[in-house]
């Protein structure tokens, strides 16, 4: 196995607010690129394998399943307008992790639990059941080191919970929910897109999954 790439072979190519752009030389001459929300001191290619098996995700993304008398379970996804696609497509709850998420005893559900309440309204309780499926998922590791950590949360819905995206902060564009029975959800992954022909992306697909297939339960 090759070594990982110096520090001083890791030059920035570019840097803005949101996005970095990073040139790995893995070898005299040979140069691979990464796009990265994090900085120099940070990137995953530069981490030891100790730092790397111990290293906290760039955000968190919720399999948010609810639960209300009298009805069957539901995947909870939202429509959230995705820049570079173009369109409102069917996606999770997710955000990224906050400095203070990464002082926290347990940093992937604090955030989730804030990013749920930001973007559906809904406030956990005691009796609500968060844990985690995935602890750090790269989401194009050829591309980019920008990962997600997969949540899910059971929450019982409680008389008069209102769904709201009055939360949603920043860039975030929202047009409502969608509330999956058992069976929609597999309609929805054997389609490969919604129900208005749109694709989605693999953290949504992640989600359908681990929700029909009922380890969540």
């Amino acid at each position: 196995m090759k070594p990982i790439i110096p520090r001083e072979n890791i030059k920035p190519l570019f840097e803005s607010k949101f996005i970095k752009i990073f040139d790995l030389q893995y070898e005299e001459g040979k140069h691979y690129y990464d796009a990265t929300r994090r900085s120099a001191g940070r990137l995953m290619a530069a981490m030891s394998a100790d730092e790397f098996r111990s290293a906290l995700p760039d955000a968190v993304t919720c399999a948010v399943i609810l639960l209300a008398p009298d009805e069957e379970p539901r995947l909870l996804l939202t429509r959230e307008y995705r820049y570079p696609a173009g369109q409102f497509l069917l996606s999770p709850p997710a955000g990224l992790l906050d400095p203070e998420d990464e002082e926290a005893e347990e940093p992937v559900i604090r955030a989730a639990k804030r990013e749920i309440r930001e973007e559906t309204g809904i406030e956990a309780g005691d009796t609500d059941r968060f844990f985690v499926i995935n602890p750090l998922l790269f989401s194009s590791p050829g591309m980019t080191d920008e990962s997600n950590a997969l949540v899910c949360a059971v929450i019982s819905l409680k008389d008069g919970t209102r769904l709201t995206q009055e939360g949603a902060v920043g860039s975030e564009c929202f047009d409502g929910f969608c509330l999956l029975t058992h069976k929609e959800a597999e309609e929805i992954l054997k389609a490969g897109k919604d129900r208005d022909g749109i694709f989605y992306s693999v953290y949504t697909w992640a989600c359908l999954m681990y929700f029909v297939s009922g380890l969540w339960r």
